[in-house]
């Protein structure tokens, strides 16, 4: 089974394998970690390696920016780069809801399932919604192109404290995020668009042009886009001729 790629997103991530679990290779360290069967992890600077199962699903639930520090408490900058058991972070019902997973007849009683789950954690949640944490979310979608500046005036915050609570709900801070986020997007691009050229995808990501979009991809993945993309497209997904999508 050829390994998957994974790139650095801008997320943090509950992800339940009720049937195979899978492996996962730390690019910069070979630093392996399997047989988790419900994985919370952090934001992710580096590219991993993943290696899946036979009998392979996983049903992820991608939190909102800050939501993950507001359910538990945590900062979000000490699992950044981790991929951890998530039982070590919530009840054992974690381990029940998989098996609730495992028996589903479909994908709409996963939902179900997992609304059931999210719900009972925000009746529990740890910190109560701040203005910052829209600002977190705004970045994500930065239609009208704020700077960070205007963007700490619209948290009511200075620099400095954008800074600090931004980390503290994403991990990183919001150049960084906002980085993820570019880089994401060409990524995905990339991936739906095979024929459209580097050149095209940096200026439809907002990077001034090829060299700065290749810095990106060598920072990200330290490797060239193209040379990025040429193992991508090994992927277990791409070999049958399936494409990365989200169901909203």
């Amino acid at each position: 089974m050829p390994f998957k790629a994974y790139p650095p997103r801008p997320e943090q991530c509950l992800a339940f394998y009720p049937f195979d679990t899978e492996t996962i290779e730390y690019n910069s360290s070979g630093a392996l970690i399997k047989d988790i069967p419900v994985v919370l992890y952090g934001q992710f600077t580096q590219v991993t390696k993943r290696i899946i199962g036979n009998n392979f699903l996983v049903f992820q639930i991608i939190f909102n920016p800050g939501s993950l520090f507001r359910l538990t408490g945590m900062p979000s900058y000490e699992i950044n780069n981790q991929y951890l058991d998530a039982a070590l972070f919530f009840s054992n019902q974690i381990k029940q809801i998989n098996e609730q997973f495992y028996f589903a007849k479909d994908y709409a009683e996963m939902i179900d399932v997992a609304n059931i789950f999210i719900r009972t954690l925000i009746k529990k949640q740890k910190k109560e919604t701040q203005l910052i944490d829209q600002v977190c979310k705004l970045l994500l979608t930065n239609k009208q192109n704020l700077t960070l500046p205007q963007i700490a005036k619209e948290a009511c915050l200075s620099s400095k404290q954008l800074e600090r609570k931004f980390k503290e709900r994403t991990g990183v801070n919001p150049k960084l995020f906002e980085r993820l986020i570019r880089f994401d997007n060409a990524f995905r691009l990339k991936n739906t668009q095979s024929q459209m050229d580097w050149l095209r995808i940096a200026m439809e990501c907002n990077y001034h042009d090829y060299q700065h979009l290749s810095k990106e991809y060598k920072d990200f993945t330290s490797l060239s886009p193209t040379a990025f993309h040429n193992i991508e497209a090994k992927a277990p997904e791409r070999i049958l001729g399936l494409s990365e999508g989200f169901n909203n």
